[in-house]
């Protein structure tokens, strides 16, 4: 199973971004088959597109959730997030890749992806590659 992070969601939704189509495409071609997202990037997509200080015209908190519903409303989409086991893979990824401060979200989000048999995670975060665990492609492949 593929899960995509926040910022290929941000990018999707966002039509100003470059990479904007691209997102939406993959999106798209995601869709037909089974797929995640990490709750943890939903939390961040809505904060990000919903801030002032990000966008001068941000998403109103009722279109960002209107994005939400459209994602959740594919069939082959799976909401993933913390198991049982999380605490021992999250102290796993964090003392292997010596994981402090910020960081920490992103070893959040690859121990709930590896915990649920993802495979692979689109991103543009170059940080996921501190956690061997965690294959990563970039929007950009």
């Amino acid at each position: 199973m593929i899960a995509v992070d926040s910022n290929v969601l941000v990018y999707a939704h966002r039509p100003e971004y470059p990479l904007h189509a691209r997102a939406g495409a993959i999106l798209s071609a995601l869709a037909q088959s089974s797929w995640a997202i990490p709750w943890p990037c939903v939390h961040e997509f809505y904060a990000t597109v919903t801030n002032r200080r990000v966008h001068a015209d941000p998403s109103s908190p009722a279109d960002a959730w209107r994005q939400i519903d459209a994602w959740r409303a594919s069939p082959g989409l799976v909401l993933i997030g913390e198991t049982h086991a999380h605490a021992d893979r999250l102290r796993e990824m964090t003392i292997t890749a010596d994981t402090m401060g910020a960081r920490v979200h992103d070893a959040r989000i690859a121990a709930i992806c590896v915990s649920h048999g993802v495979t692979e995670l689109i991103t543009m975060d170059r940080d996921f590659s501190r956690f061997p665990a965690m294959r990563t492609r970039s929007l950009l492949a």
